[in-house]
């Protein structure tokens, strides 16, 4: 009986060797021996002429940063365009792991989050990942899920999916359907072969009710991003045991008049702040500021089941209806708020200022503190402008302008430092009380909220410098500079609309200040901002310091809203275990883990982004689906071959101008100037250009807005050039989008060869 392993056995066995992969290693593990050992070389041949073998003898991981040609994977969940990431098992590189775009195959069965499997990895340059890997072979399968909305059948019935990428509905036998009704939302999981024909076989696991309902849009969210929204038993029972602090908790810091600074609807508060000038003479001008933080590393023990569900969900997400918290309601809206006038246990940073905003030092402390006010960011501000109400006016004095004082010194500071200075306007939806959007507008933006902002930003920097000082190992909020392909498209950019970003110095975010004031009340203000933005890295965390570039700052963590992420609790824990102030400090079990934690915290946070993102969508394309056929006014901004990406100026909505419907002429794609050019008209479609709308289509289900183009920089387009909008339908605009970002995806592989 032949000894001679297969070619899946093999890659098995490499992936779980990365340190030998020889011709005499693999001879050995599989025992081959004489003319075996010829059968093998010549498997190995085959082999590596299809790619999925190298004869080399350095790791699977070699040095350098660089994935091995075979590499295991886990799939990530698609993003905002529909394309997969994946990520490797293991990585033992210097750096953070590279961003690996999965390209599938033509047949290849989908692949879903968490799917484990062997990967033939090339190196490319794409705009923002430099690997690309194809499926060898499928290892374990996580579930597969889908929400869709049922549709009844004499089989059983079908789901057709809410996901904007989703082509293809899935079947659900008589016996798998949980009685759902006609029409119900539901969530569903992959039970049969995913087959390369046919529809997939599914058994709906959740009924979600009505998808009408206008609190059923966040709830679609949650679950087609995974995100975590029941608690677990023990979890709960956890924070019911919880109970308040004791009267000689910590360092007694009651006595002075710390206030919370938050939104007028704000549940929780988690941080809270005073300021009072330095009387130490050689200091004239200069303040002292304290920011006291809810102590939650009291309550959320290490390896307690509250820590695990913590750890697991990494971050609250914040929707316009509801908050899928981080921690239980009895410690995030309770113990752990610093609510007006109750005892909290918290840890503060008392931070010395002098005149000019610079810290000339800091020191932390584990007590207990009795907020004096729980203020909102409106009230504060109408104070501090010489319109107290009857809570602010007592405060006015001794509270609110001390505060000032201290953030017009920060402000000194940070016009010597430069960090990033973008101006693009927070949107705000509002609800009215049958869950329908009422007004959608923008926040406004106040000295209020740029004080609290400046003192949190100096806390975390205090709390990063004080754990490097003890030399204890923490979660750094890391920020790398844009890469040198997007600095250059952001370079012509800016070179098309008349400004100039300078070559050959380093980049410092002072020069992109620079352009951005170029541009300030022109036409291309918001083009710039927005461009400015598209050419900046993600930030994330890592147990490795490489600055803030966005912040300009050489050391930063975050330390400040511990209640809703997870990445402060371990800050906390770095704290009170640098200084011995308990038992409940980062543990060696934490700190082995510390690089898995970075990138887990990492992913639910742009988890939770792609889900607040998908809510507003579905929110913004209900509220314009009323008005089908209105004209709106708005900005060019994103070109691709299918079309350009329009952003409405009332809502700050995107839609899509399919190039189909532009006009009847061939439109040349110019990946570099990203614009569209007419063959015949030789008319130009570019980034930042004004344009005048027509909505064609808006679909709540999946959020997506199709646009009709009318006018062009206040230029009408001739008639005969252009095509009538087709007539609103779900599935069609969902089938548009896959077709779109199967376009993208073949063109990018097509740059790649």
């Amino acid at each position: 009986m032949t000894r001679i392993p297969s070619k899946d056995q093999i890659l098995d066995w490499l992936a779980a060797h990365p340190g030998a992969s020889s011709k005499r290693d693999i001879s050995k593990a599989f025992g081959l021996q004489g003319g075996e050992r010829i059968e093998l070389k010549r498997l190995l041949k085959e082999m590596e002429a299809e790619g999925d073998y190298s004869r080399r003898r350095d790791p699977v991981v070699p040095a350098h940063d660089k994935f091995a040609p075979v590499t295991v994977l886990a799939m990530l969940a698609p993003d905002a365009n529909g394309d997969q990431f994946a990520e490797p098992l293991e990585w033992q590189g210097s750096a953070p792991a590279p961003r690996v775009l999965f390209v599938p195959a033509k047949g290849d069965a989908p692949l879903a989050a968490g799917d484990r499997f062997l990967a033939r990895m090339s190196e490319v340059a794409g705009d923002d990942y430099t690997w690309e890997a194809r499926l060898i072979r499928r290892f374990g399968e996580a579930a597969h899920r889908v929400v869709g909305i049922f549709r009844k059948t004499a089989e059983g019935g079908r789901i057709t999916p809410i996901d904007k990428g989703a082509d293809r509905e899935w079947r659900v036998g008589s016996g798998a359907t949980l009685s759902a009704r006609e029409g119900e939302l539901v969530e569903a999981e992959l039970v049969g072969p995913r087959g390369r024909m046919g529809l997939p076989a599914a058994r709906i696991v959740e009924r979600l009710g009505d998808p009408s309902e206008p609190r059923a849009v966040s709830l679609i969210a949650i679950h087609q991003h995974g995100i975590p929204d029941d608690f677990p038993d023990d979890a709960i029972a956890e924070a019911d045991a919880a109970t308040f602090v004791p009267d000689d908790y910590g360092v007694d810091l009651a006595a002075l008049p710390f206030v919370t600074i938050d939104p007028s609807d704000a549940r929780d508060h988690d941080d809270a702040c005073f300021a009072e000038a330095d009387e130490d003479p050689a200091n004239e001008g200069g303040h002292i500021l304290w920011v006291a933080i809810a102590d939650v590393a009291h309550y959320v023990r290490p390896r307690s089941a509250l820590d695990a569900e913590a750890r697991k969900r990494g971050n609250s997400c914040y929707f316009p209806d509801r908050v899928v918290p981080m921690l239980p309601d009895r410690l995030s809206g309770d113990l752990c708020s610093l609510h007006e006038g109750v005892t909290r246990p918290v840890i503060v940073a008392r931070m010395k200022l002098d005149s000019a905003g610079n810290k000339l030092g800091h020191r932390f402390q584990r007590g207990r503190i009795k907020s004096v006010a729980s203020l909102a960011y409106e009230e504060v501000q109408a104070a501090q402008d010489g319109q107290a109400n009857a809570r602010c006016a007592p405060l006015l004095a001794p509270v609110i302008a001390p505060l000032y004082a201290a953030y017009a010194s920060l402000t000194r500071a940070r016009a010597v430092r430069q960090p990033l200075d973008l101006d693009l306007p927070e949107r705000k939806i509002e609800l009215g009380e049958d869950g329908k959007v009422k007004s959608v507008g923008y926040r406004a933006r106040l000295d209020a909220h740029r004080l609290i902002e400046e003192f949190m930003i100096l806390a975390n920097v205090a709390a990063s410098e004080e754990l490097e000082r003890l030399r204890r190992p923490l979660l750094y909020r890391v920020h790398e500079e844009p890469s040198p392909q997007k600095l250059d498209a952001l370079r012509e950019v800016a070179q098309a609309s008349g400004f100039t970003l300078a070559k050959g110095h380093v980049l410092k975010t002072a020069h992109l200040n620079r352009l951005l004031a170029q541009a300030e009340g022109s036409e291309f203000d918001e083009l710039l901002n927005i461009t400015t933005l598209r050419s900046m890295q993600q930030a994330y965390y890592l147990p490795q310091n490489l600055g803030h570039f966005g912040l300009a700052l050489r050391s930063y963590a975050h330390f400040t809203s511990p209640i809703r992420r997870y990445s402060d609790l371990i800050v906390h824990r770095a704290l009170i275990a640098g200084h011995q102030w308990g038992d409940d400090g980062l543990s060696p079990a934490d700190i082995e883990v510390l690089e898995e934690t970075a990138q887990h915290v990492s992913e639910t946070e742009r988890r939770a982004m792609l889900a607040e993102r998908d809510t507003t969508d579905r929110y913004l394309a209900a509220y314009l689906s009323e008005r089908v056929g209105s004209e709106f006014s708005g900005r060019i901004s994103g070109v691709q071959r299918f079309g350009a990406f329009v952003k409405l100026d009332e809502t700050g909505a995107d839609g899509l101008i399919p190039i189909r419907d532009i006009g009847r002429e061939y439109f040349h794609y110019d990946r570099d100037a990203q614009t569209l050019r007419g063959a015949d008209s030789n008319m130009v479609l570019s980034i930042g250009q004004r344009v005048t709308v027509r909505l064609a289509e808006a679909v709540p289900m999946t959020g997506g807005l199709m646009l009709e183009l009318l006018e062009v920089e206040g230029s009408t387009l001739p008639r005969s050039g252009t095509k009538r909008a087709t007539k609103p339908g779900g599935h069609r605009l969902a089938a548009a989008k896959a077709r779109e970002r199967g376009i993208a995806r073949k063109e990018r592989r097509e740059r790649k060869r």
